[in-house]
């Protein structure tokens, strides 16, 4: 398969670092700076409309597995948002990362796969993988790197974003076709970006404060705008038919209320048959005789523990708290953590 190239959208300074502890003599190349183990990502608030200011940056937002890529001594490690070690499962990123003009790093980006129209889809990269608890290798994802956050002996992530970019376009150029490549900073109004990205069907863009160091966590110093409305909601059920796909009319979902789930209403489109038999696999290993949440009177409905979290699209909210013209994307992997929608 021809990957295809991303399409759309398309202050040099010293770096300061000091010794923190003794050395890591298992390590003798990095004279500064420990190498960490694992960083806790940096992760986006999401926001209604794109913040204004020349101490923003923009980029697209990518659709995908969020990963980092360690470069180090004894090899290569690329490991998932909780910090497990999938290395093996993207061997084309792997055999990249080998390649890149560095002694040791640290990238943070994510992994996806690309429609035919260069637009990263979450349900190709899921196939991609053999679905969800799939153990599949996947040569078909490419790494879209937007921060660099370890450099040749160096811990850049007291430093402000601009320095971080300024590094990683030298290590991966701008306009690569590789399998890894640049998540490009795009030079224009957030409003104006939006609305062109919005209008290539893309996911939305990423606002990032210039002067930031990087902080793990959901601090606010990168905010996420989406086009569609896109969340992770629990299935705690669903409506059996006769004539849908794998007998599925209709998932059941919840969202999390401080330490419980409330009903959120239903999604009964976006599968096809692959999807659908994957989920009906999956949620009939999981059948319990009373739902976990107050579903209201279901006809013909099947309960399931809630353990399996989707990535649901949706244009809106009904007064009474449901999702309006939902959507199912897949299934999100455990290992990906995928932090579950909160209503207020």
């Amino acid at each position: 398969m021809t990957k295809p190239s991303k399409p759309l959208l398309r202050d040099d300074a010293p770096i300061r670092s000091r010794p923190r502890r003794q050395r890591d003599p298992a390590q003798p190349n990095l004279p500064l700076d420990p190498m960490p183990a694992r960083i806790e990502p940096c992760l986006a608030l999401l926001r209604a409309k794109p913040p204004k200011g020349d101490d923003w940056a923009y980029e697209i937002k990518w659709d995908g597995y969020r990963l980092a890529v360690h470069i180090e001594p004894t090899g290569i490690r690329i490991l998932t948002r909780s910090g497990l070690d999938w290395t093996h499962r993207f061997p084309a990123i792997k055999q990249a990362a080998m390649w890149l003009p560095v002694g040791t790093a640290i990238l943070d980006g994510e992994a996806v796969v690309l429609d035919e129209q260069g637009r990263s889809d979450f349900g190709l990269l899921q196939q991609s993988l053999g679905g969800r608890g799939g153990k599949k290798m996947s040569s078909d994802a490419i790494f879209m790197a937007f921060d660099l956050l370890y450099f040749d002996g160096h811990d850049l992530r007291n430093s402000e974003l601009d320095m971080r970019r300024h590094l990683l376009e030298d290590l991966v150029p701008a306009g690569g076709e590789g399998d890894i490549r640049l998540s490009e900073e795009i030079e224009t109004d957030g409003d104006q970006l939006l609305a062109s990205a919005c209008e290539h069907n893309l996911e939305g863009i990423i606002a990032k404060r210039r002067n930031a160091p990087y902080s793990s966590g959901r601090l606010g110093d990168w905010v996420k705008i989406k086009c569609v409305q896109s969340e992770s909601f629990v299935i705690v059920g669903y409506e059996r038919s006769t004539v849908a796909r794998a007998g599925i009319g209709r998932l059941l979902l919840a969202a999390r209320k401080g330490k419980k789930l409330v009903y959120v209403g239903g999604v009964g489109t976006g599968f096809n048959e692959r999807s659908a038999a994957e989920l009906r696999e999956q949620m009939d290993k999981l059948i319990i005789s009373k739902p976990a949440v107050d579903t209201g009177r279901k006809r013909n409905a099947v309960f399931v523990r809630p353990e399996l979290v989707a990535e649901i699209e949706y244009r809106a909210w009904t007064h009474d708290g449901k999702l309006r013209h939902a959507s199912y994307k897949g299934l999100r992997e455990v290992q990906d953590e995928a932090m579950v929608y909160e209503v207020e």
